[in-house]
C-alpha cells in the first residue's frame, strides 16, 4: 500500500465483536444446531478472507455464499469445510462448483438435470440442496406443487446427491402471521422428504432461519441456521437483541477554512452560509460509499460533537460545519459510523437517514476504503 490505511478514510472492523455476535447466535440456538454464517458479497462488505479467518476457529457448520465465484474464493483461501451456494447458479458455473466441492441450490428439475450431466461428465460428486419457495417468490420449487417434483428432486441422478432442503422467510423481522404460514408450508414438504430418505441419513440438512428468525422464532430452528446481518452488527427488528457494533467508518479532516456570510458550497450551491462559519472538508464521498442522500441532512462526529453535513456530498469529499468545534484541525478524525466519546452514529441510524437498510450501507462501502481489522473491545 502506497499510503498508511488511515491516511484518508477507512472502515474499522472489530474482530472480537464479530466473534461475540456469532457466539450470541450459538447461545440462542444451542450447540446441537449448526451455524452457516453468510459471507456473501465479500462478507457484507467487511472482507471475505478476514471474516472467514475470524469465524472459522469458532467451528461453523460451513459458510454460505450467493455465487459460485465466492465459493471458489473460499476454497482458494484454504477453507476445506462445507460451502453452500444459496442462490441459483447459472449452468455455466456448475462445473466449477462441482470441481471445488460446492453445494448448489436447486430450484428446478431442469437445473438438477444440468448438474447431473456435469457430475457424470466430470465423474465427480455433486451435492445439492433443494430450495423450496414458500412465499419469497424469487427462486425455489413451488411448495404447493410438491407432488410434481419432490420424488425426482430428492433422489438425485448420476453423481448428484440431495443433501439438504431449505426455504427463506421474507418477513422474519416483523410480527405477522406469514412466518408461521411459511413454516407450515415448509414443514409439509420436509415431512414428505423425510418419509422418502433413509432413516439413517443423519447428514441430511434442513435450514430455514436467518438472523431475525434465530432470535424471533428460535423454536423453528432446524438442523442449521443461516445468520447474516446480525453477525456484522446490523439490527434485526424492533424489540430484538442488538448485536455488538462491528463496523465503524472514519475520515480525516483534509481542510479547515473560515467563510464569510453568503459563501456558497458544493455542486448546485445548495448551501449558503448565513453568518461567519468554519467548514471542514472530510476525505470521504459517495465514491467511497457515503450516500449522497445524506447531503444537507446527515452528520458526522468530530471531537465528540455532532457536526452537520452541509452542501451536496461530492464523489471524493464531504463538507461539515464545525463552527461549534473550535479545536478542530486538519488531520483530525471524523466518524461517519461509530462512536466518538459519548456520541454514537449507529449503522442502522445512518441507514435510516439514507432511506435504506444496513445491508446496503455495508455492501456499498467501496474498495477505496481500506478495511482495518482490530481486536479491541
Amino acid at each position: 500500500m502506497l499510503t498508511h490505511p488511515k491516511a484518508r478514510a477507512w472502515v474499522q472492523i472489530r474482530a472480537n465483536a464479530l466473534r461475540a455476535n456469532f457466539m450470541d447466535v450459538r447461545d440462542q440456538v444451542g450447540s446441537e444446531t449448526g451455524i452457516l454464517p453468510m459471507v456473501k458479497a465479500d462478507a457484507y462488505g467487511l472482507g471475505l478472507e478476514a471474516s472467514m479467518r475470524t469465524l472459522e476457529p469458532l467451528d461453523p457448520w460451513g459458510f454460505g455464499v450467493a455465487t459460485v465465484s465466492e465459493g471458489v474464493c473460499l476454497r482458494e483461501l484454504g477453507f476445506a469445510g462445507r460451502i453452500v451456494v444459496c442462490s441459483p447458479a447459472p449452468r455455466e458455473t456448475m462445473e466449477a462448483a462441482v470441481q471445488h466441492g460446492l453445494e448448489l441450490s436447486i430450484s428446478s428439475l431442469d437445473a438438477l438435470q444440468a448438474l447431473s450431466e456435469v457430475s457424470s461428465r466430470t465423474e465427480s460428486k455433486a451435492d445439492y440442496h433443494i430450495d423450496v419457495d414458500t412465499g419469497m417468490g424469487r427462486s425455489g420449487f413451488d411448495w404447493g406443487d410438491a407432488s410434481t417434483w419432490l420424488t425426482d428432486a430428492t433422489k438425485g441422478a448420476g453423481g448428484a446427491s440431495c443433501v439438504g432442503c431449505y426455504t427463506h422467510l421474507h418477513s422474519a423481522d416483523v410480527n405477522d402471521d406469514t412466518v408461521e404460514e411459511q413454516w407450515a408450508r415448509f414443514s409439509r414438504v420436509a415431512e414428505r422428504i423425510g418419509s422418502k430418505r433413509r432413516a439413517d441419513d443423519s447428514e441430511f440438512t434442513f435450514h430455514v432461519l436467518n438472523s431475525a428468525g434465530v432470535f424471533r422464532i428460535p423454536e423453528f430452528a432446524s438442523s442449521v441456521v443461516r445468520p447474516g446481518i446480525f453477525l456484522y452488527g446490523g439490527e434485526i427488528g424492533h424489540g430484538q437483541p442488538r448485536p455488538q457494533p462491528v463496523v465503524s467508518v472514519h475520515a480525516r479532516v483534509a481542510l479547515v477554512r473560515s467563510v464569510a456570510p453568503g459563501t456558497t458550497l458544493g455542486y448546485g450551491s445548495t448551501y449558503v452560509s448565513t453568518g461567519e462559519e468554519r467548514w471542514a472538508t472530510l476525505s470521504i464521498g459517495y465514491g467511497d460509499g457515503l450516500s449522497r442522500v445524506l447531503s444537507n441532512r446527515g452528520c458526522a462526529i468530530l471531537k465528540g460533537v455532532r457536526v452537520p453535513i452541509i452542501g451536496r456530498i461530492s464523489m471524493d469529499v464531504t463538507v461539515v460545519d464545525i463552527t461549534d468545534v473550535e479545536s478542530a484541525r486538519e488531520g483530525d478524525v471524523a466518524t461517519l459510523i461509530g462512536s466518538d466519546g459519548s456520541v454514537t452514529r449507529t449503522l442502522d441510524q445512518v441507514a435510516a437517514e439514507s432511506g435504506t437498510i444496513s445491508y446496503e450501507v455495508l455492501t456499498g462501502l467501496t474498495s477505496r476504503l481500506p478495511r482495518v481489522w482490530t481486536d479491541e473491545s
